[in-house]
């Protein structure tokens, strides 16, 4: 393994204790609403922290994205993004479905990443132009080449009510014509989820970049497109991304731009993502 995609691996394990600790006593975590809808708990810094303090001793010249701590660090060419605790909300509720996500860019590419469900113990990995796993063992996008049939995952911008608007418009006419869609509430999973074909594609608008950095690498080494509405690149810069096998993803893109009637579809807190 890849010496830098090894230190993320180590990272996310040893952090996961920190959550699987808390498991069980979560109705005494300390629990902060950043923003309407928008909750941080104790268990999300400290996990951040022992994830970059981590990181940092192996790589001081690196600097560091993080949801909670910002911008650690002056160096744009070698950068990790971090994402200690995706799907807070249902850590809070006591739903078994969150995830440590951490990518690894180098000279602006997205170069390792890593996504792991402690809960579970699913370990998603990629470096670029080697493959995705999970758990050791390779892994592909579905073969699903009929929308009808296919089983999409989404979600919505909680934080902006026009993005929200947005979103509800995009859902209708998808879920009228794929098989069904899923709304679980952890980014980073949907697009791993996407990557080893337990879903058949993801869309989301008003992302921010350590919700998908990790994850687009993951389900394009797994086979998978990922790209923006407009079909483009932007989908870290915007934080709008659509992410599918290369027979879903057409109408999935054609049902949103044709749900919004525009041909930009960008999030309104872009500035806000890297």
């Amino acid at each position: 393994m890849n010496p830098i995609l090894n230190s993320a691996v180590t990272a996310v394990r040893e952090a996961s204790k920190i959550i699987l600790h808390a498991i069980d006593r979560v109705k005494f975590l300390q629990i902060e609403e950043k923003s309407p809808n928008d909750f941080v708990t104790s268990v999300d810094k400290q996990v951040e922290e022992s994830i970059v303090e981590f990181l940092q001793k192996r790589y001081p010249d690196h600097s560091f994205l993080c949801e909670e701590m910002g911008m650690i660090g002056e160096n744009e060419d070698a950068m990790w993004i971090i994402d200690p605790l995706d799907g807070t909300a249902n850590f809070i509720q006591g739903i078994p479905h969150y995830a440590i996500s951490i990518a690894f860019r180098l000279n602006g590419k997205i170069e390792h990443a890593v996504i792991y469900d402690p809960f579970k113990q699913d370990l998603f990995t990629a470096s670029r132009g080697k493959g995705a796993q999970l758990n050791g063992h390779k892994i592909r996008v579905s073969k699903q080449n009929k929308f009808e049939c296919a089983l999409l995952a989404t979600g919505f911008a909680f934080k902006d009510e026009n993005l929200k608007a947005k979103n509800l418009k995009t859902l209708k006419p998808i879920l009228t014509d794929c098989r069904d869609v899923r709304r679980m509430g952890a980014a980073s999973l949907d697009l791993a989820y996407v990557a080893c074909g337990r879903v058949d594609g993801f869309w989301e608008l008003g992302l921010n970049s350590w919700d998908i950095a990790a994850g687009a690498l993951i389900v394009k080494e797994a086979g998978g497109i990922v790209c923006d509405p407009n079909g483009g690149e932007d989908y870290l810069k915007y934080g709008d991304i659509v992410a599918a096998p290369p027979r879903i993803i057409k109408p999935i893109l054609k049902h949103i731009n044709s749900a919004i009637k525009s041909k930009q579809i960008i999030s309104e807190n872009g500035d806000s993502n890297a």
